[in-house]
């Protein structure tokens, strides 16, 4: 589903409902901005890109590039 600024503005239940069931996505002056989705499929989403980033890190300490401690110490300092 594809809505523009406005319409989200104006119509903001139904469309908070409607995230529930698919995503939302946004545009302004003509240009996808952001999507709206529900919580439940957020958290997912971050779950499944955790565990994507976990997976990489355990390759690359198999392959002598990091270990664990070094991974965890440059993801901290990338998420501040």
């Amino acid at each position: 589903m594809s809505i523009t600024a406005t319409e989200l503005k104006n119509r903001l239940g139904r469309y908070l409902n409607a995230a529930e069931t698919q995503p939302v996505i946004i545009s302004k002056s003509g240009r996808a901005k952001s999507v709206l989705m529900s919580f439940e499929k957020y958290e997912r989403f971050l779950a499944l890109e955790d565990a994507y980033w976990g997976e990489k890190a355990k390759q690359a300490e198999s392959e002598g590039f990091l270990s664990e401690e070094e991974v965890s110490d440059l993801l901290t300092k990338v998420s501040a």
